[in-house]
């Protein structure tokens, strides 16, 4: 389906659960608050928005939290998402904690990739910026993912004063494995907007500097917006999102499914479509309606969806929520 300025959307992101196993400083710290698992959409919720969403043109879906893996039964929700008619690829976002345990899992019912978020490959670091001493644990995790052969990326947040003299460390995942590393600008949502992000543009130099013979990599890596480049004797590319210094609302493709059934078109505005409200006020009564009133949310929602995001402007964004509220 395509929306007012003519954008083609075909990619939905579904947050499953506002719970972590993590306590990432800039996106649910201690002291966090969450809601009920009443409020949370059910798996069954989740497979009938999917199913209209996919008869409305979304062709790949992301799952997203939280952490997807602390809500029990993730992997066979995923399994009933790809046998969607319509859906051509379902991915998954995690933290990597629990991938080794999930891993196999994953490749039998052939997800079609994994998203890692990284930010520090230096154990009392990454303790520091999540709250647990869990690094072993992801890497062990993304080399079980490896093994089995699920395609895999890795996702870094770079903040000043924080990790930002980690990124030629974290590129050289990208050399040692074959994964893609992509480094994302940080967006002023939430907790994001107390840490200040660095520029990808200032990165990309950097990058320049330390491989001249770096060359845009033009081959299609997924779904997103990233921009990447091929270094030489590396395995995998890298990538860069940069949603302040490097805006894509153009070509943007998605929109996004909380966790309590709020549809977003636009991460920057507060504006949402409540999906979770229309399939519950007709729990007793006409499937067919249920499925027509789920339908005709999509459709506004995606015809309303913005022009651009205002990230560049602090004081025009709107969107109050935290990232563990909307989904990563």
């Amino acid at each position: 389906m395509k929306d007012q300025f003519g954008r083609t959307i075909d990619y939905m992101r579904i947050s499953i659960t506002d719970r972590c196993n993590l306590r990432c400083r800039y996106c649910m710290p201690l002291g966090v608050e969450l809601v009920s698992m009443g409020e949370i959409l059910t798996y069954e919720e989740i497979e009938q928005i999917s199913q209209v969403a996919a008869q409305e043109g979304i062709r790949k879906l992301k799952i997203t939290g939280g952490e997807p893996f602390v809500r029990k039964g993730c992997v066979e929700l995923i399994a009933r998402l790809k046998t969607i008619p319509g859906i051509e690829q379902v991915t998954l976002t995690t933290n990597g904690v629990l991938l080794s345990k999930y891993a196999q899992e994953l490749a039998d019912i052939k997800l079609d990739g994994v998203n890692i978020s990284l930010d520090s490959r230096i154990r009392e670091r990454y303790q520091w910026i999540t709250g647990r001493d869990e690094l072993m644990q992801v890497m062990e995790g993304l080399q079980t993912a490896l093994a089995v052969d699920l395609k895999v990326k890795i996702n870094v947040v770079l903040q000043k004063q924080m990790n930002e003299n980690e990124w030629l460390s974290l590129a050289e995942l990208a050399e040692e494995f074959p994964v893609d590393v992509r480094f994302i600008e940080m967006m002023p949502i939430g907790y994001g907007r107390q840490f200040e992000p660095i520029s990808n543009e200032e990165l990309l130099i950097k990058f320049q500097e330390q491989f001249p013979q770096m060359k845009p990599d033009e081959r299609i890596h997924g779904n997103g917006p990233a921009q990447y480049y091929k270094i030489p004797g590396y395995q995998g590319s890298v990538g860069f999102i940069s949603a302040i210094h490097g805006k894509f609302c153009g070509t943007c493709n998605r929109i996004r499914l909380t966790a309590q059934g709020e549809l977003k078109p636009c991460l920057c505005y507060g504006k949402s479509y409540d999906l979770r409200k229309a399939l519950r006020r007709n729990l007793t009564g006409d499937s067919e309606d249920m499925t027509d009133d789920i339908r005709a949310i999509l459709r506004e929602a995606i015809l309303e969806k913005p022009e651009q995001h205002c990230f560049e402007q602090l004081q025009k964004i709107t969107e109050e929520k935290r990232m563990v509220q909307i989904g990563g």
